[in-house]
C-alpha cells in the first residue's frame, strides 16, 4: 500500500486549522452585532461593544495581576453581569474559571480555593461572611477583589479593590490569545459531595466549544434569543450558556434571586423567550401565587433537567404559556449531555401521555458521540426493552479531562472507555433512555429493586402534594422500604393514611411508602433535594417492624 495522498503535504496550518474555543463567540458577536442589548440587569442595559470591551479590559487586569495559563480565578457571585463576563476574561488570560457555589459552607470554600490553587477570588459583597470565615481557615488566602452590586443585600468589602476600579485599569484593546491547544482547561466545577471533599471536574475549550453549540441545535434555538439566568451560572458553567448565548447574540437577563415573581416580571417586562431550570423552578411557577403572575404574550422555551421531572409538573408548565424541553447530563458532561428529541406524532397524544414521553431523559445529544444503558461489570448493553436496568454511560468530546488531583476517581470513572454516570436507567425499544434512579438511591426491598423516581411521580399526582422525595428506611422483615418526604400545597390537608391509600391505588403493594414524613424537602442550590439527608433522616427513625 502506498502512502495516503490525502495526508501528502497537506498539514495543518494557521489558515487552516484553528483550536476550538468559545472565546470566538464573544469577538464574533461583539463585531457582527455591537449595538444589540448583551446584558440586562435590573435597571441596567449594556450592549455587546461594551460588554466584549468589560470583558477585555477584566483579562488585561488579570494579566496585569501575574495571571496566566494555568492559573485558577475563583469567583463567588449570584446571576450578574461580572460572572458572565469572568467566563470570557479569565480565559482569555490562559487561565481557569472556577465559578463557586454561592449556598456552599465555609469549610467547603476554604478547601476548594486550597485544592483548585486559587491565584485571585473575586467575591459579591453579599456573601463577605461565609467568604471572610472561609479565608480565615487558609494559611495563605488568595487576594481578593469585591463585586459592589448595588443590588446586593447587606454585606461588606473584603478585597484591596472594588471591580469596577479593578477592571478600570484594563486595557480596552487587550485581545489575549485564543488556547494553543483546545485541550487547555477552561474552567474548574466542584461537585456537590454528599460525603466528604467535592471533586474538581476539569472542562476544556474544546468541549465548552461544542457543548454551547450543542445546546443551540438540542434546543433549536434562533439567533438574538432572550435569557432569563434562573439557572445558576457557576452550576456546569450555567450549562455552557454563557457562551451559547453569546454566540447567538442573544441578551442576558441576570438574575440575583429565583423568585417566581421575578421570573414573571423578566417575562413580561424584558420579552424572556428561553430559560433554564430544574423542576423545582417549574414547580414554582406552576404554584405561584396571584400576585407574582404576570401576563405574556411569547411561548416561553423552558430547558428543565437535574431530578427526571415528574409528568404532572410538565403538563402544568405547558398549559401556562410554556414549552419544556427535557434534558439530562452532570457536571462531568458540561451540563446537558441528552435530551428528549421530539416527535411530531406525539403531539396528538393526550396531554398526560405527552407529559409521560417528554419525562424521559432521551437520546445523546449532537455533539455527544455515543450513549449506552449497560451492565457496569460486563459493560454489555442492556436489552431496550424499556425495563432491564442498567448503568447510563456516556462517551464524547463534551465528557470531562478527569477529577484535578484524584487519578483514582477518574480512573473509576472512565472504566472500560465510557462515562460512568452512576445513574442507573432502562433503554426503551427506540432508543430512548428513561431514568430510574442514582445508583446510591435505589430502593432493594426483598430482594425488588424500587424506583424511588416511579413511587414520586405517582405522590405528585396527589391533589394535596406540592413536593415528594422518596428514600430509603430500615426495615425488619424487607431490608428496607420506601419512606416518603412530602411537602403539602398551601391550605391542602392529607395525612399519612391518605398518602399512603393513595399510593395503594396506583403502584404495586411492595412499592407503596410504609412511612411518610410531612415537611419541606432540603435542596441543594440548583434545586436538587438532598436524598443524602432524607436518608439519615430515615435512618434516624429506627428500623421499621414492617406490616406486610
Amino acid at each position: 500500500m502506498g502512502a495516503n495522498p490525502y495526508e501528502t503535504d497537506l498539514d495543518r496550518n494557521a489558515a487552516n486549522y484553528v483550536p476550538l474555543s468559545p472565546l470566538t463567540y464573544l469577538a464574533r458577536t461583539a463585531a457582527v452585532f455591537p449595538k444589540r442589548t448583551a446584558v440586562i440587569h435590573g435597571a441596567l442595559r449594556r450592549n455587546w461593544g461594551e460588554t466584549a470591551e468589560r470583558c477585555r479590559r477584566l483579562a488585561s487586569a488579570l494579566a496585569a495581576r501575574g495571571i496566566g495559563l494555568g492559573d485558577t480565578v475563583a469567583v463567588m457571585a449570584p446571576n450578574i453581569p461580572e460572572l458572565l463576563e469572568a467566563h470570557f476574561g479569565v480565559p482569555m488570560t490562559g487561565g481557569v474559571l472556577n465559578a463557586l457555589n454561592t449556598r456552599l459552607d465555609a469549610a467547603t470554600i476554604a478547601f476548594i480555593l486550597e485544592h483548585g490553587e486559587a491565584k485571585l477570588l473575586i467575591t459579591d459583597r453579599e456573601f463577605s461572611p461565609v467568604i471572610a470565615e472561609a479565608l480565615a481557615m487558609l494559611d495563605s488566602p488568595p487576594p481578593v477583589i469585591d463585586i459592589d452590586d448595588p443590588m446586593a443585600q447587606g454585606g461588606e468589602l473584603l478585597g484591596e479593590m472594588e471591580y469596577e476600579a479593578f477592571i478600570a485599569g484594563g486595557d480596552p484593546a487587550f485581545t489575549g490569545e485564543l488556547p494553543a491547544d483546545e485541550w487547555q482547561t477552561i474552567a474548574l466545577n466542584y461537585t456537590s459531595g454528599t460525603t466528604g471533599n467535592p471533586k474538581g471536574v476539569v472542562y476544556h475549550h474544546r468541549g465548552a466549544y461544542l457543548n454551547a453549540i450543542g445546546n443551540t441545535l438540542a434546543w433549536e434555538m434562533p439567533q438574538h434569543p432572550v435569557y432569563l439566568w434562573t439557572l445558576p451560572m457557576f452550576h456546569c458553567n450555567g450549562w455552557c450558556f454563557p457562551w451559547g448565548i453569546t454566540a447567538l447574540a442573544g441578551t442576558h437577563v441576570c438574575l440575583r434571586r429565583v423568585e417566581a415573581g421575578a421570573i414573571f416580571a423578566a417575562i413580561a417586562e424584558s420579552g424572556v423567550t428561553h430559560m433554564c431550570g430544574a423542576p423545582i423552578v417549574l414547580g414554582m411557577l406552576v404554584n405561584a401565587k396571584d400576585g407574582d403572575r404576570r401576563a405574556f404574550q411569547q411561548t416561553v422555551e423552558v430547558m428543565t433537567a437535574a431530578a427526571p421531572p415528574p409528568p404532572a409538573i410538565l403538563e402544568a408548565i405547558e398549559a401556562r404559556g410554556f414549552h419544556v424541553t427535557h434534558v439530562y447530563g452532570l457536571t462531568e458532561v458540561y451540563g446537558p449531555a441528552t435530551v428528549c428529541a421530539w416527535h411530531e406524532e406525539w403531539d396528538a397524544l393526550s396531554p398526560g401521555d405527552r407529559a409521560a414521553m417528554k419525562s424521559r431523559q432521551g437520546v445523546r445529544y449532537p455533539v455527544m458521540e455515543d450513549l449506552m444503558v449497560a451492565d457496569p461489570a460486563t459493560m454489555v448493553p442492556v436489552p431496550m426493552d424499556g425495563s432491564t436496568i442498567g448503568e447510563v454511560m456516556l462517551r464524547g468530546n463534551i465528557v470531562m479531562k478527569g477529577y484535578l488531583k484524584n487519578p483514582a476517581a477518574t480512573e473509576a470513572a472512565f472504566a472500560g472507555g465510557w462515562f460512568h454516570t452512576g445513574d442507573l436507567g432502562v433503554w426503551h425499544p427506540d432508543g430512548y433512555i428513561d431514568l430510574k434512579d442514582r445508583s446510591k438511591d435505589i430502593i432493594i426491598s426483598g430482594g425488588e429493586n424500587i424506583s424511588t423516581i416511579e413511587v414520586e411521580q405517582v405522590l405528585y399526582r396527589h391533589p394535596a402534594v406540592l413536593e415528594a422525595a422518596v428514600v430509603a428506611r430500615p426495615d425488619e422483615k424487607w431490608g428496607e422500604t420506601p419512606c416518603a418526604f412530602v411537602t403539602l400545597r398551601d391550605g391542602a390537608a392529607a395525612t399519612e393514611k391518605d398518602i399512603v391509600a393513595f399510593c395503594r391505588e396506583n403502584l404495586a403493594r411492595y412499592k407503596v411508602p410504609r412511612t411518610v414524613v410531612f415537611g419541606e424537602l432540603p435542596k441543594t442550590s440548583t434545586g436538587k433535594v438532598q436524598k443524602y439527608v432524607l436518608r439519615e433522616q430515615a435512618a434516624g427513625l429506627g428500623s421499621l417492624a414492617s406490616w406486610d
